[in-house]
């Protein structure tokens, strides 16, 4: 079964980090994503970059809201994510749980819908 795994932080973690500890959260990524790729379910995923260079868009009647940088109301930002493909949701929660994230922000995980090829 397939599942995302969507990393959130807390958006202090995005502004408050000085170099040292920048340098020894990205160290605990790699190492992360090291493992979960080596262990060969990883289907794909990525970091993303800060929160601050997105742009959100909605639609309101005929009319497009864009919106610098993430949504106002939200107080975790989206960092990055794998798409994995384990046996079961008690195995993605495990992936979940070792992700740097877990302790200070949360990874949500999710069922992925898949079709079968045509």
């Amino acid at each position: 079964m397939q599942y995302m795994l969507m990393f959130y932080q807390p958006e202090s973690e995005f502004l408050e980090r000085d170099e040292i500890s920048t340098q020894a959260y990205r160290a605990s990524w790699m190492d992360y994503v090291g493992a979960i790729r080596k262990s060969g379910v990883a289907l794909n995923g990525h970091g993303l970059h800060p929160p601050m260079t997105g742009t959100t868009l909605r639609i309101r009647g005929d009319k497009r809201q864009v919106q610098d940088g993430p949504f106002a109301d939200t107080k975790e930002q989206l960092g990055g994510y794998f798409v994995i493909d384990v046996a079961d949701l008690d195995t993605a929660l495990e992936w979940a749980a070792r992700a740097p994230c877990a302790s200070t922000g949360g990874v949500e995980v999710r069922p992925v819908f898949t079709t079968a090829a045509m």
